[in-house]
């Protein structure tokens, strides 16, 4: 690997390839995860290696602009260093239909740095791509680090010790959004855990205020029912103003349970199904009136210049 890169291109990469390659890690890691009851009883077991996904990278080139906009998954084999070809044609000939302007650009994978091995799936992407570009996203958490965890390299031919290699050679890019995007990672960049699981957005937010009030209310519910069942015991003094403040209370609360209340109900939801059949009745009426309506006119007019209509 070299530092940096020489050939002058300009990278522009959009928040839904990063979003989609997490995802990928995301959904890959938690199905490789072993089942709850297979480490009950002999514990958790030896740490697994993190997995690494494989994926192409599509988007456009205009002159020295390189703009990454999506990508997709990849089928590869890691003991044979091999991509599945009909997979990867399928795949691209999907997205040409929806996105006729898209070409493959190059490839994506997980880890904290390039590999040796990873050099046999960019040269498999040549034939696609003379110059694939090769996306690589750290998964691992560092809370010190302040830049995306995402590299892009390019290959260049460097001659070592007397032959000529294909090299990684690291770019510099930009972030590149558009109104769509900066919604969805405005959504996810808030996703921030604190004590109580909670998030800064607005939906996570309103579902957190309502877990809280509910929880409020059920506390505040077993302090009276305690409160209550005391008062029957004798432990505490009877509170005549307490007692009728509760069964005000409990009128308020409605009696769905009762079978008054569901005969109601459904003499309700009857009378609403049936003004509904007949607006609909009434409507139908309304338009065969308007339709018949058209067609005497029609005929009359046809009649009156001596001609004879024929229906079938």
């Amino acid at each position: 690997m070299a530092s940096s890169s020489s050939s002058g291109l300009t990278f522009k990469l959009h928040p839904l390839v990063i979003v989609n390659i997490s995802d990928h890690y995301t959904r890959v890691k938690c199905q490789l995860q072993p089942p709850l009851s297979a480490t009950a009883n002999g514990g958790e077991g030896p740490a697994s290696p993190p997995p690494r996904v494989f994926g192409c990278v599509i988007g456009v080139q205009r002159g020295r602009t390189v703009e990454i906009f999506n990508s997709f998954e990849l089928l590869y084999d890691p003991a044979t260093l091999s991509l599945d070809r009909a997979f990867l044609e399928k795949k691209q000939d999907l997205y040409k239909k929806v996105f006729p302007h898209f070409y493959i650009l190059g490839w994506y994978s997980t880890g904290s740095e390039a590999q040796e091995s990873d050099m046999h799936i960019h040269k498999a992407l040549m034939d696609i791509n003379e110059s694939p570009v090769y996306v690589l996203l750290n998964p691992s958490i560092n809370h010190a680090q302040k830049d995306l965890p995402v590299t892009i390299y390019e290959s260049e031919l460097h001659v070592i010790d007397g032959i000529p290699q294909l090299i990684f050679v690291s770019s510099s890019y930009t972030i590149e959004t558009v109104e769509a995007e900066r919604i969805s990672v405005d959504h996810v960049a808030h996703l921030k855990p604190s004590d109580g699981g909670s998030a800064a957005t607005q939906l996570a937010a309103h579902l957190t205020g309502m877990h809280s009030a509910i929880k409020m209310l059920n506390s505040r519910i077993r302090v009276l029912h305690h409160y209550l069942l005391a008062m029957q015991k004798g432990d505490i003094p009877c509170e005549n103003s307490l007692l009728r403040q509760v069964s005000s209370l409990l009128r308020r609360l409605p009696a769905i349970e009762s079978e008054k209340f569901q005969d109601d109900f459904l003499m309700e939801f009857n009378d609403t199904l049936l003004i509904t059949y007949l607006a609909m009745l009434t409507n139908s009426s309304s338009t065969m009136n308007e339709l018949v309506d058209k067609f005497n006119t029609a005929y009359d007019r046809h009649s009156r210049r001596g001609g004879r209509a024929t229906f079938f």
